[in-house]
C-alpha cells in the first residue's frame, strides 16, 4: 500500500488526555487511526482479552483504561497490515526470488553435502513403523509429491531409516525421517556455527533492517552423489532416497552455513548477517538499505536461492532475530520467545532446574548480577546435593523470572570508540559491566570457585579485572579501555615492586591490553551497588574481617527507620588519630618534613589533616606502643594465625612504613611465646658443642687455632 503524506505530532485525545503520534496517511474506509507497535510500546500498553480493555500510561504518569466501542473485523485489519510483493519497494522487482513452491532441484554448487562415516561402519536398516489408515494415506500423498518434484527417488540402498509423522500447529502432518542411527556413526563437522553475540555486534549504528527466510532451506542444497544411498528410508510403499538434503542429518546446519557464507562472501560483515537460513540486511539510511537489499536479492536470483515471502520482513526499524529484538537503540530480549517464562511453574527436580537455567543463561548478558541470583539454584546441580526446595531457592527462581521479563535494552559496541569497564568482587562472586558512552553493552558475573574463596582481597579484586578482560577480549584487545574498581591499591599494580606468583601471571595477561585502572569509590561503583555486597573492615588495619564475623554483623538491624536525620556519626580508626598526634613530636618525622620541604623526598606526601604518608602507606613514628599494637594486631589477635615474619611484612608494608620495619617484625615474631612453644623447628639441629676433657698430665692434649686469610708475606705465608 503506497502513501504520499506523513503527519508528525498528531494529537489524539483518550479519556481527556492528549497523546502524540506520528501518522502515515493511507487510503482506507471505516478506520480512523491504526496505532502501531512502536506507539503502544512507548506508552506501555496492556491489552486484556477478558475483560476486553486496553491500559495506557500517559507521559505524565497517569494510567488510562478504556474499552473499545466497536471491534475491528479481522479481515479488515489483515488487508491493511498484510502486504504483497508488489507493494514492497525493491522486492517488487524480484518476484521470482519468492515463489510459492520450489521450482525444482537446486543447481550444482561449490558446496555439496557429504556424509562421512566412522571407518568400518556397516549399513543400518530397520523395519518400518506401523501407521494408522489416515497416516498411510498422508504418507502416500507426500511421497508422490516428493517424487514429482524430484526431491526423492526410488532406491535399492542397503540403508533404511524409519519414517514417522509429527502434527503441526495447524493440524497438518509433517513427514519426518528418523536418522538417529545414521547420525551416531557420522563423523561430526569441526566447523561450528557462529556465535550469536558476534553476529549482533556487527549491527552498531544500523536503523533499517530486512530479514529473508529461505524456503525449505535444506532442499536447496544437493547431496554428494555417492552419499545419496545413505539417506534411504523404508516405507510400506517402497524404498526411497533423497537427492537433496533432508531435515534431521547431523551436519546439515554447518554445510548449509558454509554454502551461504560462500555465496554472500562479499556482503558479510558489511551489511549482511547470516545464520543458517536467516539473512539479515542492515543499513544506516534508507538509501543505503535500498542498495544493500537489491545487492542481496540479485545474489539470490543468480544462485537460484528462494525465500518464503510470508516469513520475510522488509524496511523495518525493529526486527526479531534469534530470540533478540534489534533497533537503532540496541538489542533487547524478544518477549515472544520468553513469554512462557511468566507461567513457568517452580521446578520440582534437577532436570527441570537445568531446563530453566538453560533458557535463562541464553539471556544472561541482559541480567545484572546473574550468577549471584542463580546461585541457590545452581547449587542443586552439584554432585551429592539432595534436592530440597526452600524459600531462598524459590526467591531465586522468581527473581530470575522477573529479570527475564523486564530486561533492559543494551547498546551495541562501537570498536572505534573507547570502552569503560566497572569491576568488583565480593566473597560470593565476581561482577563486571561493559559500557560505552554511558550506555551498558553487557553484564557479566560468575560465582567464585572453591580455591578463589581463599584469595586475599587484593587478589580477588584483581581477579574481577582479569575475568572482564578474558570474556570481553574480542572487544577490548586493541582498543583503549578505562577500568574502574573500588579497590584503591589496584591503581599501582603496574608499579608494585613485590608481586606473588599469581599476580605476576595475571600481570602478563593485563599487559596485552591498552588500559588504565582508576579508583572509583564503592558507593559510586555501579557494579558494587548491583552486587549489594557489604564490606566490614577491621578498624585497626583496614583489612577485611573473617567471614563468620561478617555473617554476625549482617544480622544487626536498627529498631526503626526514620526519614529525618537525627545526627551524623563519624567513625574513624583510633590508631590513625594516635599516629597523627605522635607524628608531631617525633624527631624522625621532623626530618622527613624537612626533606619534603626541600623536595628531596618526592614519594612522601601530607594529607589535608596533616598526616604524613609514603605514597599510600602511613608513616609510623618512633613509638614502641604504636608499633607493638600494630604487630600484635597482625600476629597475635583472635583472628590472626601467628603468621611468619615474611608474610606479616608483606601484609603490613601495604598499609604502614617505618625505618627497619622488616627487622622489627622479625624480632617481634622471634619473641612470640606461642610460636616458640608450639611451632616446630624447621632448621637443621646444631652441631655437637661439647667442651674437651681436662687433661690429666701436661702435653697430653695439644690444641691450636688457625688464623687464615692474612696478607701474604714475602715467603708466601698467609696463616698463623
Amino acid at each position: 500500500m503506497s502513501c504520499t503524506l506523513f503527519c508528525k505530532g498528531v494529537s489524539i485525545m483518550i479519556a481527556g488526555l492528549e497523546f502524540k503520534a506520528d501518522l502515515t496517511i493511507l487510503c482506507s474506509d471505516g478506520i480512523d487511526v491504526i496505532l502501531g507497535m512502536d506507539w503502544l510500546t512507548r506508552h506501555r500498553d496492556v491489552i486484556s482479552c477478558f475483560p476486553r480493555s486496553v491500559k495506557l500510561v500517559h507521559p505524565s504518569g497517569q494510567e488510562v483504561e478504556f474499552v473499545p466501542v466497536q471491534s475491528l473485523a479481522t479481515h479488515q485489519l489483515h488487508s491493511l497490515v498484510t502486504k504483497t510483493i508488489d507493494e514492497v519497494p525493491v522486492v517488487c522487482e524480484y518476484p521470482d526470488v519468492f515463489p510459492d513452491e520450489l521450482p525444482g532441484l537446486p543447481p550444482d554448487r561449490a558446496v555439496e553435502f557429504a556424509i562421512n562415516l566412522v571407518p568400518g561402519t556397516a549399513p543400518i536398516a530397520k523395519a518400518p513403523y506401523r501407521m494408522s489408515g489416515k497416516e498411510y494415506d498422508e504418507l502416500k500423498k507426500q511421497l508422490d509429491e516428493l517424487l514429482e518434484k524430484g526431491l526423492i527417488r526410488c532406491s535399492v540402498s542397503p540403508w533404511g531409516a524409519l519414517v514417522l509423522f509429527v502434527k503441526k500447529r495447524d493440524g497438518t502432518m509433517r513427514l519426518c525421517i528418523d536418522y538417529r542411527e545414521l547420525n551416531a556413526v557420522t563423523l561430526k563437522s569441526k566447523c561450528p556455527l557462529p556465535r550469536i553475540d558476534d553476529l549482533l555486534d556487527q549491527l552498531k549504528g544500523a536503523k533499517y533492517f530486512s530479514k529473508i527466510d529461505l524456503r525449505s532451506r535444506y532442499h536447496q542444497m544437493k547431496i554428494r552423489e555417492e552419499d545419496i544411498p545413505k539417506t534411504a528410508f523404508v516405507t510400506r510403499y517402497g524404498h526411497h532416497e533423497f537427492t537433496v538434503v533432508p531435515s534431521g542429518l547431523t551436519n546439515a546446519p554447518t554445510y548449509f552455513m558454509n554454502m551461504m557464507n560462500l555465496i554472500l562472501k562479499e556482503e558479510l560483515d558489511q551489511f549482511v548477517v547470516v545464520f543458517t537460513d536467516d539473512i539479515l540486511i542492515y543499513s544506516k539510511t534508507r538509501e543505503q538499505h535500498e542498495k544493500h537489499l537489491r545487492a542481496v536479492l540479485e545474489k539470490l536470483r543468480r544462485n537460484q536461492l528462494y525465500g518464503k515471502f510470508s516469513k520475510c520482513e522488509f524496511w523495518s526499524e525493529e526486527i526479531a532475530l534469534l530470540g533478540h529484538v534489534l533497533t537503532a537503540e540496541g538489542v533487547s530480549v524478544d518477549l515472544e520467545k520468553i513469554e512462557a517464562i511468566s507461567n513457568w511453574k517452580t521446578p520440582r527436580n534437577v532436570t527441570e532446574i537445568r531446563s530453566f537455567l538453560g533458557l535463562a543463561k541464553y539471556y544472561r548478558r541482559f541480567i545484572e548480577n546473574f550468577s549471584k541470583i542463580a546461585k541457590p539454584m545452581t547449587e542443586l546441580l552439584k554432585d551429592k546435593v539432595s534436592f530440597e526446595r526452600n524459600d531462598k531457592r524459590e526467591k531465586s527462581f522468581q527473581c530470575l523470572k522477573d529479570k527475564l521479563t523486564t530486561t533492559p535494552v543494551l547498546t551495541l559496541p562501537d570498536l572505534q570508540k573507547d570502552f569503560v569497564v566497572y569491576c568488583d568482587a565480593s566473597r560470593q562472586e565476581l561482577g563486571c559491566v561493559l559500557m560505552q558512552d554511558n550506555h551498558v553493552i553487557s553484564y557479566a558475573s560468575r560465582q567464585l570457585r572453591a580455591h578463589e574463596e581463599n584469595y586475599p582481597t587484593h587478589d580477588l579484586e584483581l581477579a574481577a579485572v582479569v575475568h572482564a578482560l578474558k570474556i570481553w577480549r574480542h572487544y577490548l584487545i586493541g582498543s583503549k579501555c578505562d577500568i574502574y574498581t573500588d579497590h584503591k591499591s589496584l591503581k599501582y599494580i603496574f608499579t608494585q615492586s613485590e608481586l606473588n606468583m599469581r599476580q605476576r601471571r595475571w600481570l602478563e595477561l593485563i599487559k596485552d591490553y591498552e588500559l588504565e585502572i582508576h579508583y572509583h569509590p564503592g558507593k559510586a561503583n555501579v557494579v558494587a551497588d548491583a552486587l549489594s555486597h557489604k564490606s566490614y573492615c577491621n578498624l585497626l588495619t583496614g583489612e577485611e574481617l573473617p567471614t563468620e564475623l561478617c555473617a554476625e554483623m549482617e544480622q544487626l538491624r536498627l529498631d526503626f527507620v526514620t526519614t529525618k536525620q537525627l545526627n551524623e556519626l563519624r567513625v574513624r580508626c583510633t590508631l590513625e588519630d594516635h599516629i597523627r598526634q605522635t607524628q608531631k613530636d617525633c624527631p624522625s618525622i621532623a626530618e622527613l618534613k624537612v626533606g619534603m620541604e626541600k623536595g628531596l623526598l618526592p614519594d612522601f606526601r601530607t594529607d589535608d589533616r596533616g598526616t604524613i604518608w609514603l605514597k599510600e602507606r602511613l608513616c609510623v613514628p618512633i613509638d614502641e606502643g604504636i608499633r607493638e599494637s600494630i604487630l600484635t594486631e597482625a600476629h597475635c589477635t583472635k583472628y590472626s594465625i601467628h603468621q611468619g615474619s615474611t608474610k606479616i611484612y608483606q601484609d603490613l608494608r601495604k598499609l604502614f612504613w617505618w625505618r627497619r620495619m622488616k627487622r622489627n617484625i622479625a624480632a617481634f615474631v622471634a619473641q612470640c611465646d606461642t610460636c616458640n612453644r608450639i611451632k616446630a623447628e624447621k632448621q637443621r639441629p646444631a652441631g655437637l658443642l661439647k667442651p674437651l676433657d681436662i687433661p690429666m698430665w701436661k702435653w697430653e692434649k695439644i690444641t691450636m687455632d688457625f688464623i687464615v686469610g692474612l696478607p701474604r708475606t714475602p715467603k708466601g705465608n698467609d696463616s698463623i
